[in-house]
């Protein structure tokens, strides 16, 4: 197998454990360049994980002879125009998600790619983490029987204090830099992984909106949905509550998987015969079996799970939801 060596753009809070070191830990694989405006900090990340070379540009480190890979670690707001200068360099893509700020930017990158010859992959990792794989494994051997209903519902209280000024903002909490905030960016790791599931969503109606005025993008949303199998649900987002609440419940004819989507707690499995705990976590690095299988597939030994297609797919639901709903 030949190795795969990788290039990051955006050496920021996500790269350090969730994602970085996993480039340079799987096998077959090398990090061998980052990048961030800063360059003091893209040194600094440099020297601390030992790669050899930094830059403070983005179109430097695409053009870099030695990347294979370039994974977009950014905001979301430059997603595609970095995906769209990776392709049109001949390199291979690897962004974070949510994939762009909406699904028109998310079709740019698919067909860029695509003109280019070369792959897209999306960071929905959990779509490759063992302990949502054996949640896959459960229903679709039939341990709760047949699916009826899921609900999946988000609270978190707010970091914001009022009267923030717009300037000292976090990006997640500004429109044009987060897209839809952090309904979007965390909501749509729920909506990937229940297609993942069940296969797509088809239908969404949804309401979104600024309930306590502490920033200038949504900070609440709901929504109902359809998959293509004819499966209702339904899902909830606020991030000003005073509690956190973290739960997906699917419910089926013999019973009911109760799980945390963003905590590595037990999970538990409900039917007739009783309820039973299951305790799989997280591994170190939540890339990396996701990295392992673009590893793989490079190499022609398998399918990473998440393309830039079934990605793009949570960005459409999205644009549904944020869009809001219709009143008398």
């Amino acid at each position: 197998m030949k190795t795969i060596r990788w290039g990051i753009i955006g050496v920021g809070d996500v790269t350090e454990v969730k994602s970085g070191p996993a480039f340079y830990k799987s096998t077959n694989s090398q990090l061998v360049a980052v990048m961030r405006r800063n360059g003091d900090k893209a040194k600094d990340f440099a020297q601390r994980h030992g790669v050899a070379r930094w830059y403070d540009d983005g179109e430097a480190l695409i053009n870099d002879s030695d990347v294979d890979v370039v994974y977009i670690a950014t905001p979301q707001y430059a997603h595609k125009d970095y995906a769209l200068q990776a392709a049109a360099a001949g390199k291979h893509v690897y962004s974070e998600k949510p994939m762009a700020l909406n699904y028109n930017e998310c079709q740019q990158m698919i067909e860029a790619c695509e003109q280019a010859g070369v792959s897209l992959w999306v960071g929905y990792y959990r779509r490759s983490l063992p302990r949502f794989l054996k949640i896959k494994e459960l229903i679709e051997g039939g341990a709760i029987g047949d699916v009826v209903g899921v609900t999946t519902r988000i609270f978190r209280p707010t970091s914001v204090q009022p009267n923030t000024p717009r300037d000292q903002l976090q990006w997640h909490f500004i429109p044009e830099y987060s897209g839809g905030g952090q309904v979007l960016d965390v909501g749509c790791h729920q909506i990937d992984l229940l297609n993942f599931y069940f296969g797509n969503i088809v239908e969404v109606q949804g309401f979104a909106a600024n309930q306590s005025g502490l920033y200038p993008v949504v900070d609440s949303a709901s929504a109902a949905f359809r998959f293509e199998s004819g499966l209702m649900g339904s899902a909830t987002w606020c991030f000003t509550a005073g509690v956190e609440v973290d739960e997906t419940v699917i419910v089926g004819t013999k019973g009911q998987l109760s799980f945390a989507v963003f905590v590595p707690s037990p999970f538990t499995l409900t039917t007739a015969a009783g309820t039973q705990t299951i305790d799989l976590g997280y591994p170190a690095h939540v890339h990396q079996p996701m990295v392992e299988s673009i590893i793989a597939e490079l190499n022609g030994e398998g399918r990473c799970p998440s393309t830039g297609t079934s990605a793009a797919h949570a960005s459409w639901v999205f644009d549904q939801i944020l869009a809001g709903g219709k009143s008398a």
